[in-house]
């Protein structure tokens, strides 16, 4: 197995693999303007290690002026003013604007992060722009409702936005996670802050300019970019940020829920790590499982919270699933994202490679079997093998910890307790998969199983309808859906007596 090059390289695709860095500033109150210090940090391309640009590198002060232009923005400002129904319209135009510019989007995504530029530009750029949209749609919707009350007082309740928000986002889905979080704080009224990741910030300054473009006010959305340990944590402990929303790992979110309340217990979502359960039973179709399972966990190059790194199967099928899994996985493409053959890119930088092959090491030590891959691929860059393990038991590193990269821990079963019974032995709960044809076990399975998503026969089956996320230690609060609106709304209740009558 070996990294894929492609030597087709025609002038149109060596423009899309070079798109021009427009933006590399701080969004501040509708401008874009270097940090405080001056200071910046390089952004790196992960298929070869090299700089792509620097980026302004935004700390405690920053983070101050864009909360000061925030709160201006939700104190004074149109924003939360405005009918629904006129927010909605300008993320409706964002959207468009979101859509048009796709293929430098793309790119950008693609330089920055590692990702396929073909998956990037038909799903993440475009699920980003339906995302605006959705909730655009929501935006004339949020209403209270009239109470019945057991007294002679007349009650009703307003559904109101929270105030100004902290929104620190994830690498791994650098687009997707902006719109996560961005669309339904905007349609609920809200000014923000957001913080991309110091490894692909290029992405979120280009849509901050999409925004001023769109017409959203000034000090609506602002962009910090920074290192998680100034800027991130100084929106954490911020005492004039009302709520922070943060997708991530379990470590960075005890140190925000920490500075949370230790601040001015600001309201916190956290959608943080898994180890997702996928339970494949002997009724199943044996190719589709195995195909389904390699997708759920190399999809992304691994890095994806819901990744079906602990694949369970049931004994009966267990010997011709691992034939044609491996089979199937030392056909999966690796190499340069930017060419449509690829199917799977580089890790995001060099500490996440170094990370997932130190996992890998760990899986040999502890005396799991290593059926396919390993090993770190190319001269240059930060690519690795699919790695299957076999003989994997839940004490075992590899099963216990998130690795965020192409890793999967295989293990077998008898019967649908024991299945269950290892399926929720971790401390994570975010998301599982059933593979079976029998409605009955995915029943009793679906229910049975502590995980804030399970997929049936399917994986990866996300929709802007469907509420996300976790239970345990995978964090708290939804996103997605009508739900994900609510974190950014709070209710408040008007009480008036009927009549006259006194109310004591």
């Amino acid at each position: 197995m070996g990294i894929h090059n492609s030597d087709d390289i025609s002038a149109a695709a060596f423009v899309i693999k070079n798109p021009t860095i427009k933006f590399t500033k701080l969004f501040i109150n509708g401008e874009f303007v270097d940090s405080i210090s001056g200071k910046t940090f390089e952004t790196k391309d992960p298929r070869t290690g090299d700089v792509i640009t620097r980026v302004a590198e935004g700390d405690k002060e920053d983070v101050d002026l864009a909360v000061k232009a925030a709160r201006q923005s939700f104190d004074h400002g149109p924003w939360p003013r405005l009918p629904g129904s006129a927010r909605g319209r300008i993320m409706m135009k964002f959207a468009d604007l979101v859509e048009e510019n796709v293929e430098e989007l793309a790119a950008l995504e693609t330089l920055d992060a590692g990702k396929l530029f073909s998956v990037n530009k038909a799903r993440d750029i475009p699920h980003a722009a339906s995302s605006l949209r959705y909730y655009a749609g929501a935006a004339d919707k949020i209403h209270g409702e009239v109470l019945k009350m057991s007294r002679e007082l007349h009650g009703y309740t307003l559904q109101e936005p929270i105030g100004v928000v902290g929104q620190i986002i994830p690498w791994n889905y650098p687009s997707v996670m902006f719109f996560l979080k961005v669309s339904p704080a905007l349609a609920a009224g809200c000014t923000m802050i957001i913080k991309p990741a110091e490894q692909t910030p290029l992405t979120a300054l280009y849509y901050a300019h999409l925004a001023k473009l769109a017409g959203i006010p000034d000090g609506v959305l602002n962009v910090v970019t920074g290192l998680g340990s100034n800027a991130g944590a100084a929106i954490s402990s911020h005492m004039d940020i009302d709520a922070v929303s943060f997708t991530g790992s379990t470590e960075v979110g005890r140190k925000i829920l920490q500075a949370a309340a230790t601040s001015n217990l600001k309201v916190v979502s956290l959608e943080l790590g898994g180890k997702s359960p996928l339970i494949i039973f002997e009724d199943a179709d044996v190719d589709i499982a195995a195909d389904l399972a390699l997708f759920g966990a190399l999809y992304n190059k691994g890095e994806i919270c819901v990744a079906s790194s602990r694949v369970y199967v049931q004994e009966g099928i267990y010997d011709e699933f691992v034939k044609k899994l491996v089979k199937k996985a030392k056909a999966w493409v690796v190499g340069d994202p930017f060419d449509p053959k690829v199917q799977q890119g580089p890790q995001v930088d060099k500490m996440q490679h170094e990370k997932v092959l130190s996992y890998i090491e760990h899986g040999k030590r502890e005396g799991a079997t290593l059926l396919t891959g390993g090993r770190s691929l190319g001269e240059k860059g930060y690519f690795i093998e699919p790695t299957i393990f076999s003989d994997v038991n839940e004490e075992m590193l590899i099963a216990k910890d998130e690795i965020f990269g192409p890793v999967m821990a295989l293990a077998k079963f008898k019967t649908i307790e024991e299945a269950i019974k290892r399926a929720n032995n971790t401390r994570y709960g975010l998301a599982a998969g059933i593979v079976t044809k029998d409605l009955n076990v995915a029943n009793t399975v679906s229910r049975s199983i502590r995980a804030g998503t399970i997929w049936i026969n399917c994986y990866f089956a996300f929709d802007n309808d469907i509420p996300f996320g976790g239970y345990k230690m995978s964090g708290f609060g939804k996103d997605y859906g009508l739900e994900a609106l609510h974190k950014y709304l709070q209710v408040k209740s008007v009480v008036t007596p009927l009549y006259n009558t006194p109310w004591l």
